[in-house]
């Protein structure tokens, strides 16, 4: 006997559902961070959690360009299912920052084409390209840095950060970051480039969580490892 499979929704009946999930008052809040969506992240999930891996609808709800409707074709499309040219596509249609965010970490990082896509998109003359290049440079950092020049990163995160736009500025400061934490022989360069530079040094942070200024944060995290 065949097994049941979830009832297969048309992109119309999906669309349909995010309508109805859209809040204003969340919307509000997102558009202050560049995101142009009002559905409540958990209900999307719920109703991803529902849909199940449906790779063919996770295509048509990318097509239509609804940013709650790529969120949720990023929750149930099948990352390793894209070709390399597909994902570039993707990445530079991504505008918002948290279509990027999600296509980069669930479904980039998770994909056969990772390592030659950061290579590919690392020095993209498209800051926010550019940006995923980095994320990706990030992840080889703290997990796999076999191979990684980085003497040669934390050069051009020297030279770049400082002026660079604000998404691919946040990126290279996640990998000075990541430099500092994780390799402790570079430690001290990276505090100081941090320091320097001043990237983030004010950026507002909430009681209880750690300061994204490099030098604070690599700081603190290195000395929670330790106690």
């Amino acid at each position: 006997m065949a097994e049941t499979k979830p009832a297969e929704k048309t992109v119309a009946e999906v669309m349909a559902e995010l309508a109805e999930l859209d809040d204003p008052k969340i919307r509000a809040v997102n558009e202050k961070h560049g995101d142009d969506h009002g559905v409540n992240l958990g209900k999307l999930r719920a109703l991803a959690k529902r849909l199940k891996t449906q790779q063919e609808l996770a295509s048509r709800l990318w097509e239509t360009g609804d940013t709650a409707a790529r969120l949720l074709a990023l929750l149930i499309c099948r990352p390793k299912a894209f070709g390399r040219d597909e994902l570039d596509v993707m990445v530079r249609e991504a505008r918002t920052p948290k279509v990027h965010d999600w296509l980069v970490n669930y479904v980039v990082k998770k994909n056969p084409h990772s390592e030659e896509l950061r290579l590919a998109w690392f020095d993209d003359p498209d800051p926010v390209v550019a940006s995923a290049g980095w994320a990706l440079t990030t992840e080889r950092v703290t997990k796999k840095p076999e191979g990684l020049d980085l003497p040669g990163l934390l050069d051009v995160i020297e030279a770049e950060m400082k002026d660079a736009p604000d998404r691919l500025q946040w990126a290279m400061n996640e990998c000075l970051g990541g430099i500092g934490i994780e390799h402790a022989e570079h430690r001290a360069r990276a505090i100081d480039i941090g320091e320097r530079l001043e990237v983030l040094k004010d950026y507002p942070t909430s009681p209880g969580c750690t300061s994204p200024f490099a030098p604070l944060w690599i700081t603190e995290i290195v000395r929670r490892r330790h106690d």
